[in-house]
């Protein structure tokens, strides 16, 4: 993450969970363009290289963001807030 989250106020901290959860969207759609582009590489071509690189990187992707959720979740746990 940008900031560290145990600098951030309570304030600042509740608009990041904001931010993250109106991400979701986004990253499915992404995600689903990655699949998508695999998918149609695989029909077109057989397997190859634009096979698994538009999955290796929508799995790494995912991890990122499935980790700053967390950090985020343990951070506002950590406080006491909702």
């Amino acid at each position: 993450m940008e900031k560290d989250l145990s600098g951030l106020t309570d304030q600042e901290l509740l608009e990041k969970k904001r931010t993250i959860e109106g991400r979701n969207t986004i990253n499915a759609v992404i995600l689903g363009v990655l699949a998508g582009i695999a998918i149609y590489s695989t029909i077109a071509n057989g397997l190859g290289l634009m096979t698994f690189l538009p999955i290796i990187f929508a799995f790494f992707a995912a991890n990122s963001w499935n980790k700053d959720k967390k950090a985020l979740k343990r951070e506002i746990e950590s406080r006491n807030m909702k």
